[in-house]
């Protein structure tokens, strides 16, 4: 079956680039992102891999874990960390999972049951659907899915945003809108009564329409 939204991420141990992990634990009370590539040496990937190393400051400022996928060897990757820093000016700086036994990939459903064989035999395009994200809180539940083709390469920016949303939206009972950034205004969440509303936001809202209710982000409300 297809991991679905709120599901619990399959926990795993594996090799990395940083030593053996058991998935769980790694994430702790942090949240994670991990992030899959369907083979190294890919021209696409590399620059993946070399942007979430430059904005991986970032991630840390939310409290956010990233680790890396490829399905190949682990001893292949320190050769293309070595590409990677060349090319994109920094090498990776997080973990990297060596997959070659597909298992990781099967149990996030990105590679079939069926899938076999030698890892270094297979092409990038045997395993095009291995190019996934996915966004894990620290209660271990999935609460974003990604899947971009192997020729577009995927927006981290974006990722970065709707970690800000879905932290957000963890505390406070909110929602936010289309193409929304940190800071900007937000809608009270369908679930919140207008008395429940009026004690949480005592100086009103603005509302176009009766279900559509816009407030101020609470998460740059400056204590009293």
């Amino acid at each position: 079956m297809a991991l679905q939204l709120g599901d619990t991420a399959p926990d795993f141990e594996a090799e990395t680039t940083e030593g053996r992990i058991k998935f769980h634990d790694w994430i702790g009370d942090s949240w994670a992102v991990l992030f899959s590539h369907p083979k190294d040496f890919t021209p696409v990937c590399t620059t993946e891999l070399g942007y979430m190393a430059k904005i991986k400051p970032e991630f840390d400022r939310r409290n956010v874990k990233i680790i890396g996928l490829s399905v190949d060897p682990l001893e292949r990757h320190e050769g293309w960390a070595k590409d990677i820093e060349e090319t994109q000016g920094v090498a990776p700086n997080y973990p990297i999972i060596g997959d070659s036994d597909y298992a990781v990939s099967k149990a996030f459903g990105m590679l079939g049951t069926d899938v076999s064989g030698d890892a270094t035999a297979r092409t990038p395009a045997d395993n095009q659907t291995v190019r996934n994200v996915f966004v894990i809180g620290p209660d271990k539940k999935i609460k974003l899915i990604l899947v971009y083709p192997m020729t577009t390469g995927r927006n981290f920016d974006e990722v970065l945003r709707v970690i800000d949303s879905l932290q957000l939206t963890a505390k406070h009972k909110v929602a936010t809108p289309v193409n929304w950034k940190s800071g900007e205004d937000v809608i009270i969440a369908g679930s919140v009564s207008d008395d429940e509303a009026r004690e949480t936001y005592p100086e009103g809202w603005e509302s176009p329409k009766p279900y559509i209710r816009i407030v101020p982000d609470p998460g740059t409300k400056v204590p009293a």
